[in-house]
């Protein structure tokens, strides 16, 4: 769990503005509120934070330090030394996570053709330094003088950083660039691009919009939820309204499609029925729609590529309810302080969701076109595709180099502390259907 700690090690004491803009005068879908609250070019929790990520200026010798009292010791100096908020795993585990994430880009990728390679959100430019390293290195001298590696990066700031740490090697910059725009975003990717591509998307899923509806009890049917301003202007409620949004419906049918396709008889579901009305419970459920947008976009624009993404598989002590919730966490007084309602975040505090890894591979295969939905009478013919998931610690056992990162006394925090972090891998197939 020492993956969610590690996020709130933060150092700043400055406080965040807290906004009462978050909201327009007319009522909004979640998601264009969680938007606004982390993304807002004035109000929003990036903007008033655009140092939280940090860039460590030296790679950590774990095989110097003791174990984990050590490192935990040796990490809350950099903290304090280091006016930021976070420092992500590849920041952390620099170079080797990126090495172990290039490497199985090296096995699995056709380096016949001209290798190309999209990170969505690509930080502070760790990760795109990193595998250029590697594939320098280790690859054929065509690959690496022929390949591309393009960062879709929506932050000015980040994008100029990025810009400076890729540079760091001059020979990289000839394959690298960075376009600065929003990757959910058709309208900036141009023309489909059919070659094979990779696209690395790391710590992007968690903090990407999400849709909330909810359901008076067991059989009710979802209904959307909207955010709106009360009468006194200040404070924000929650609307309810039939499922209309065809983001939010095509999201439900997702999730629902393995219950619509089990047997369930007809004696389960009336004693479902029953038991609602006997005991009625109401329920939340998080949709992670920012993701089923971005995907379909990805799909539609670059139909033949191969995707890893890693993030969060649960989060801890969450107190928001419904399936999916978010931690809202904010730091007050140099501690980090949990809200009870993502309403309470008007720009002051990070909103982060856990990634539904079986979800993902279901958005995954409908956006490619192989999972049809019962109402979706589209003829596109999809490409099969090869997925897998795997614990951090499975993933860089496999492809990464875990001895760099392991303490003289065995303890190694890359494989032990990220229990809540996992990869999924997306790789098309031949065969269509």
């Amino acid at each position: 769990m020492l993956a969610r700690t590690l996020l709130f090690l933060h150092t700043s004491k400055g406080k965040a503005l807290f906004s009462t803009h978050i909201v327009p005068d007319k009522p909004i879908l979640v998601r264009d509120f969680i938007h606004s609250a982390l993304y807002h070019p004035t109000h929003g929790y990036f903007s008033q934070r655009p140092a939280s990520v940090g860039v460590l200026h030296k790679t950590i010798s774990f095989n110097n330090l003791q174990g984990r009292k050590a490192y935990m010791k040796y990490l809350d100096n950099i903290y304090k030394q280091n006016d930021i908020a976070w420092f992500t795993p590849v920041e952390l585990f620099k170079p080797w996570y990126a090495h172990g994430i290039a490497e199985s880009i090296m096995r699995t990728a056709n380096l016949s053709v001209p290798l190309k390679i999209y990170e969505i959100g690509g930080g502070s430019g760790t990760c795109a330094k990193g595998i250029l390293d590697y594939i320098m290195l280790n690859a054929p001298t065509r690959v690496y003088n022929n390949m591309t590696y393009i960062s879709v990066e929506i932050s000015p700031s980040l994008a100029e950083i990025q810009r400076q740490t890729v540079g760091e090697v001059r020979t990289h910059l000839s394959k690298f660039r960075v376009e600065c725009r929003d990757a959910a975003d058709r309208s900036g990717w141009g023309d489909a691009d059919q070659q094979p591509c990779w696209v690395i998307m790391l710590e992007v899923l968690d903090n990407l919009p999400h849709d909330l509806i909810y359901s008076e009890n067991q059989v009710s049917p979802w209904m959307e939820v909207w955010v709106g301003k009360k009468h006194d202007r200040e404070t924000h409620s929650e609307l309810f309204k039939p499922l209309q949004d065809s983001l939010i419906t095509r999201c439900v049918e997702i999730m629902d499609w393995e219950k619509d396709h089990s047997n369930q008889s007809g004696s389960v579901s009336m004693a479902r029925s029953i038991w609602s009305k006997v005991f009625p419970k109401p329920r939340r459920c998080w949709l992670p729609t920012g993701c089923l947008r971005l995907l379909e976009v990805l799909h539609g624009v670059l139909p033949k590529m191969s995707l890893i993404a890693s993030d969060f598989s649960y989060l801890p002590d969450v107190r928001i309810p419904g399936e999916r919730a978010p931690l809202v966490s904010t730091k007050k007084d140099g501690s980090s302080l949990d809200y009870g309602s993502y309403l309470d975040a008007k720009g002051d505090a990070d909103i982060f969701f856990p990634t539904d890894f079986w979800l993902l591979e279901r958005i995954d295969h409908y956006c490619s076109g192989q999972l049809k939905m019962h109402k979706d009478n589209s003829s596109k013919q999809g490409k099969k595709r090869r997925t897998i998931t795997l614990d951090t610690s499975s993933f860089m056992e496999e492809f990464g180099l875990p001895t760099k990162t392991r303490t003289k006394d065995g303890y190694n925090p890359l494989l032990d502390d990220f229990k809540n972090t996992k990869f999924y891998l997306s790789v098309p197939t031949h065969n269509i259907k």
